[in-house]
């Protein structure tokens, strides 16, 4: 019996170019909101489910992990999960992060990004 290959979203972002049509998949949306969301400071690091600590575990890196992203014809609507460093603020770091995210979203890829909801998993201590 033969495996059926894994369909990842996609979106066409041109429909015709000089060569030909561009789509993006929904695990580069994430990626690029996951890793503008760790570049800030006070983001300690990406919280995932179970399912991502244990690859993590494994030593196989996941840069997607802890993002949720929903792709549609005029928008992005993404989700995020963090943990932050002990100390900073959480409302600032999430206003940051919700900055970053949307801007390095639509600077990359020319989707326009509805909202960025943050959730907040966990703090990080220093000892940790």
């Amino acid at each position: 019996m033969a495996k059926e290959p894994i369909k990842k979203n996609t979106f066409k972002i041109k429909e015709s170019g000089k060569y030909g049509e561009i789509q993006i998949s929904d695990e580069v949306v994430a990626i690029i909101a996951g890793l503008a969301a760790t570049e800030v400071e006070g983001v300690a690091k990406m919280a995932g489910n179970i399912t991502n600590e244990l690859v993590s575990k494994l030593g196989m890196k996941n840069l997607s992990k802890g993002v949720k992203v929903q792709v549609n014809p005029e928008s992005v609507s993404v989700d995020l999960a963090l943990e932050l460093e002990y100390g900073y603020s959480i409302m600032k770091v999430s206003e940051v992060v919700q900055d970053k995210v949307k801007a390095a979203i639509e600077s990359m890829t020319g989707l326009t990004v509805e909202e960025v909801n943050v959730r907040i998993a966990g703090v990080a201590l220093e000892n940790e």
